[in-house]
Parts: structure tokens; sequence; C-alpha cells
């Protein structure tokens, strides 16, 4: 039988295969432990942390739709990280880019100043000289994010794994931006692929969860051992929800990025958009390489508020439909400011390196009527146009910039508010 095509791959995971009552739908087993069937003879499982049926489903599932020999489920997008991680030793080096997600920025420099764990290279994939760079430190692992979050930059997937190949090094890259279903990274050459499964593997927002995808059985058979090693393996009913969310993938994902297109265009169009980020426009620098190693563009799109960012507030707080939220890749359109939300764990000079200014704003667009949407900015650009002739630009400007700045050194400041950033 050919190969079976996405939409099908995760609308039929597990469709009736039940063993026990031929239900249709896969079960939930919530089950933490599990009875063997005579004295030292264990059965297929035997403890949910180290197996899972429910979670063995979705992981195989994930494995077929990338394309890979085995997965991992993991607890979150970030444990999906950090168990990536320990493939490396004190004395391997790793490749990051400038402009990663806040999260794993926080994680990869904070391992390698004050634990250690392994050297670190900070390269811009977007500048000439990458290459040389890279092939100084000789790394054992090299990590890309493609499209970036929340610049929405390409990196050419094939160029940096031809080079990982004569460096024999690990190419990890993280697909949470465009999903399986628009982008296989393993057959460009990557070796793991990462998921933040919160985002459009599950697209509902309702729970957390990663998965690491492993082109050869060897290398996920010892991601596997770490994961239960370490205890981050997903939890069974997050595992349920995330195989539910999974089987619209497809429809879901096609409506945004068509959505999205439609909201682009708006916004190339508006006076008060200083710059429109989107790997879909032809003049953005990593169109070609967009084209040539993606199926899509994506739903994640950045503008620059041609504003002061004191007004910021205004246009937020006129909107009705996108959400002033963290994450992304829901039903449900969401707006950011990474400046002082998902990349805050940065500090300034790494926010200014990665080109996040200070009115930068982040689009995750859902699935809504897309006039709706495009209505919704309008009359929040509208705020900002009225607020800015009443004079608010001028005189209220430098309170809410000290407003601003005094809101993000708390959550920087503050370890409990902090550890959500």
């Amino acid at each position: 039988m050919s190969k079976r095509h996405a939409a099908t791959i995760a609308a039929r995971a597990g469709i009736a295969k039940d063993p026990a009552f031929s239900a249709v739908t896969p079960p939930l087993y919530l089950t933490s432990t599990y009875e063997l069937t005579a004295f030292k003879q264990p059965g297929q499982y035997d403890y949910s942390r180290s197996n899972n049926p429910t979670r063995d489903l979705l992981a195989e599932t994930l494995a077929e739709l990338e394309g890979g020999a085995k997965a991992i489920v993991t607890s979150t997008g970030m444990s999906a990280c950090l168990l990536a991680l320990q493939l490396l030793t004190p004395d391997d080096t790793l490749v990051i880019p400038h402009d990663c997600y806040g999260g794993s920025y926080r994680l990869f420099t904070n391992l390698a100043q004050r634990k250690k764990a392994f050297k670190l290279l900070v390269v811009n994939f977007q500048q000439v000289g990458w290459q040389s760079q890279i092939s100084a430190v000789k790394p054992k692992m090299i990590w890309l994010e493609t499209p970036s979050n929340p610049l929405l930059q390409i990196t050419d997937v094939r160029a940096v794994c031809s080079l990982a190949s004569s460096l024999q090094a690990l190419v990890v890259v993280d697909n949470t931006f465009l999903s399986p279903v628009l982008q296989q990274p393993l057959a460009l050459g990557a070796d793991i692929v990462v998921h933040s499964t919160t985002k459009y593997i599950n697209g509902h927002s309702d729970i957390v969860g990663g998965v690491l995808v492993c082109k050869t059985q060897q290398l996920g058979d010892e991601l596997k051992w770490w994961a239960n090693c370490l205890g981050v393996t997903g939890a069974p009913f997050d595992s349920y929800m995330t195989l539910r969310g999974l089987r619209t993938l497809e429809p879901r994902i096609r409506l945004q990025q068509d959505n999205t297109a439609r909201v682009v265009e708006f916004l190339t169009k508006q006076p008060l958009v200083a710059k429109t980020y989107y790997p879909g426009l032809a003049d953005h620098p990593g169109h070609a390489i967009a084209v040539a190693q993606q199926t899509g563009f994506g739903a994640m799109c950045s503008f620059d508020l041609a504003a002061d960012a004191g007004l910021l507030p205004v246009f937020f707080s006129a909107l009705n439909i996108f959400t002033l939220a963290q994450s992304l890749g829901g039903i449900e359109s969401l707006i950011c400011h990474p400046g002082s939300m998902t990349h805050a764990s940065m500090d300034a000079e790494a926010q200014k390196t990665a080109g996040i200014g200070p009115t930068l704003i982040r689009l995750s667009v859902g699935i809504e009527n897309v006039n709706d949407l495009i209505t919704d900015l309008q009359q929040a650009f509208n705020a900002v146009s009225q607020a800015i002739a009443q004079g608010g630009d001028q005189q209220n400007t430098s309170r809410s910039q000290q407003k601003n700045e005094q809101h993000q050194q708390q959550f920087r400041l503050n370890p409990a508010l902090g550890a959500f950033w």
C-alpha cells in the first residue's frame, strides 16, 4: 500500500482497532500500573511512566506523520527540548539560532552557563558565514527553528543538514510553527523533530505536551530510555486529548493558513504597520527557501506597529476577537507582544540581537471568519489613530513606557511569576 496522506493518518489513528469491545474510537487508558500475567512474567505494559497504550498510539501516529522511526511523547514542549539535550555531554557543543523561542533560549543558555551541561554557540543562520562559524566548533548538535518565533525567519534545513553530515553532528528541528502537514524536516535530512504538541498538533488550547520524533530506531530507543529515566513522559489523558485534536489537524491548519494570507494582505496595506513578517510574502528574505522546503506558509505572522510603544495598550484593549494571551496554534485567534510575553526571558540585548523590537506584535490566526478578524484589527488600528490625533502619543508615552518597563521587570525578577515565561 502506498504511503497514506497526512489527513488520513491523523483521522484514522486507532480507529476501529479496539481488541476488547470493537469500539470505533480508541479507549483512554488512565491506569498507572498493570497486572503481571504471573510471577516474573510482565506483559507488554507494566507502569504508565514507561509505557501507556493511549500515549503509544499518539506516538505512533506522530512518528508516521513525520516519517520517523520512533516518537516519544512528553509532558510539555520544553520537556521534549530537555529530553533531546540528554544526548549531549559537557564536552559537546550545541549550536542554536539567535532568534529561537524565548523559553528554548532560556533553557539552552542556563544549562550551558549555570550547569555547564554543554558548550553553546549562538548563530545567525540568516547571515553570511554561518557555515564557517559552525565548522570551527565541530558541534555535536545543531538546533534549528524554522520558521522562527516570532519573526518567521526561514533557515535552509537541507543546507544545514549537509554541513552537519560532514561534521557528524545531529540536527534537531523545532517544527511547531508548521506541523508535519506543512513541513517534514526528517525528509530534508534532520535527525530529530521537536513539537510543542500544545500548539497545532492538539489545536484546542486545552492541554500542554510535547514530542520528539527520531529518524532512526536506535536514536529513538536511547531517548525513550532517558524519557522513562527522567520521568518526562506525557500523561495518558493529555495524550488522549491530543490525539482527539490531531484528527482535525489538516483541515484546521489549511483554514488557518487561508485566513492568515488574507490577514497578511490587510496588514501590508495598513498605514500603522511598519513591517509585516510572513514567509508567504514574495519579498520575504526566506520566501524562496520556504517554497522549496514547505508545502505552505503557516498561520503565524508578526508586524511592527508604526506608533510609539506607549500606545500598545490602546491597540490591545480595543480588540474584541483576538485574545491577548500566550501560546499559538489553537482554533481561536491569539495576539501577543513577544518582548513582554513569549520572549520576556531574553534580556534586552538578546531581544535586540534577535530583532524583537518594542512594538513587535505576533498573531496566531484561528478559524474564525476572516472578515471578522480583519474588522477586529481595523478597529484596533482606528483606536490607535484616534489616540494619536488626540495627542495621546505625546502626553501618555513616557508614563505608559514607564509602566510597561516596570511590568516587564516585575515578571523577570519575581521567581513565582517568572516561571510562566
